[in-house]
């Protein structure tokens, strides 16, 4: 589209001559004979360049120039100032803001030369007027970004402090589907203190939270590494589950090997107990099936459950387990035989199971 330019002259004959000969090279253009006449043209057509009369009756270029440089939406509109060769005239149209100059009579090749030198320097700052209006919207957009993902980070560093990482972070993408009721294969995991309750009986409160925050602190930092989800905390019980809310590719091996660097870490940790007198040692429970998982309770207290038999028999496990013990039933041992140190120990008869379930011991990791 071509540029628009407003012609301003009192002399009929000067703007005939400046019309034709810019319409010859394809410019769009309009004329008035007065000042007054050109503000309103300017408002109404918005045109791209103004070549400006000096002396004209009412308003002058001067003014006029004045008037343009004075209102926002205009501010730098390019005006050419048409004068006589005086230099104090083109110092007073400078300090109205004029932005460049024509000599009476009009140098036909000098006129278009300025011309497309003005355009070209109004189309830079519209591009850069639009870059710049692009980089404030993109700023706006990354502001708000960057607001909702430390609203994020907030409400997920809250909700960790309630339920596992990958839970809490499912939640705050949207995952909502994940609480409502859905069924899976997991493996649970089963772990509890032996002698807690008469520790609990002799020691002084202070210590047993002394001992819980310790072994808690130390199952935490495993369950991260093992991708495994915290269902809950009773006193020295605990319950974990492997493949929800997210999948692990073989929950039984993850499992199998949290537990056996659990032992491991835990014989440090009960060295430093016997020192204090606490005679406490850890069961474990293993079992894998299929189960029920989603959010139990009510509207402002929410848990994240499994529910099923594998958790029955891995609660039933653990209880059976002495000191130092990891059990598990055929099935689960089964699927990791390859892969660990393990002894028999018979059928056991299992509180709230029908059958006795046959029983096997994780020593450790095959080296």
């Amino acid at each position: 589209m071509s540029a628009k330019i407003l012609a301003v002259d009192d002399n009929a004959r000067n703007v005939k001559l400046l019309v034709e000969l810019l319409k010859a090279h394809d410019y769009n253009v309009i004329s008035a004979e007065s000042g007054e006449a050109a503000l309103k043209l300017i408002a109404a057509e918005k045109p791209d360049l103004v070549l400006l009369d000096v002396m004209m009756p009412g308003m002058s270029g001067y003014e006029v120039c004045q008037a343009i440089r004075a209102n926002p939406e205009t501010a730098v509109l390019p005006v050419v100032l048409v004068t006589a060769l005086d230099p104090q005239a083109r110092v007073k149209g400078l300090d109205v803001g004029a932005d460049d100059f024509l000599t009476k009579p009009v140098n036909q090749p000098e006129l278009l030369a300025r011309v497309r030198s003005l355009l070209r320097i109004k189309n830079y700052h519209a591009q850069i007027e639009s870059l710049a209006a692009e980089l404030a919207d993109l700023n706006r957009t990354l502001e708000k970004r960057v607001q909702a993902q430390v609203e994020e980070i907030a409400q997920l560093g809250k909700l960790k402090r309630f339920f596992s990482p990958q839970l809490a972070q499912s939640i705050v993408s949207g995952g909502d589907d994940l609480l409502k009721p859905h069924r899976r294969e997991v493996t649970v995991m089963f772990l509890d203190l032996r002698g807690f309750t008469a520790f609990t009986g002799e020691a002084e409160p202070e210590e047993v939270m002394s001992v819980l925050g310790e072994y808690h602190t130390m199952i935490g930092e495993l369950l991260r590494n093992y991708q495994g989800t915290l269902e809950r905390f009773s006193g020295d019980g605990v319950m974990i589950f492997f493949n929800d809310p997210v999948p692990v590719p073989d929950s039984v091996e993850q499992a199998v090997r949290m537990a056996c660097e659990l032992h491991d870490r835990f014989q440090a940790l009960h060295a430093d107990w016997s020192k204090r007198g606490y005679e406490l040692d850890l069961g474990v429970g293993i079992a894998q099936g299929y189960a029920t998982l989603g959010a139990i309770g009510f509207e402002d207290r929410w848990d994240y459950a499994a529910i099923g038999a594998v958790t029955n028999l891995a609660a039933r496990l653990c209880a059976e387990a002495k000191g130092g013990q990891i059990l598990t039933n055929q099935r689960t041992y089964s699927r990791i035989e390859a892969l660990v140190e393990a002894e028999a120990i018979g059928e056991l008869t299992l509180k709230g199971l029908a059958r006795p379930v046959a029983a096997y011991n994780i020593a450790g990791l095959k080296a």
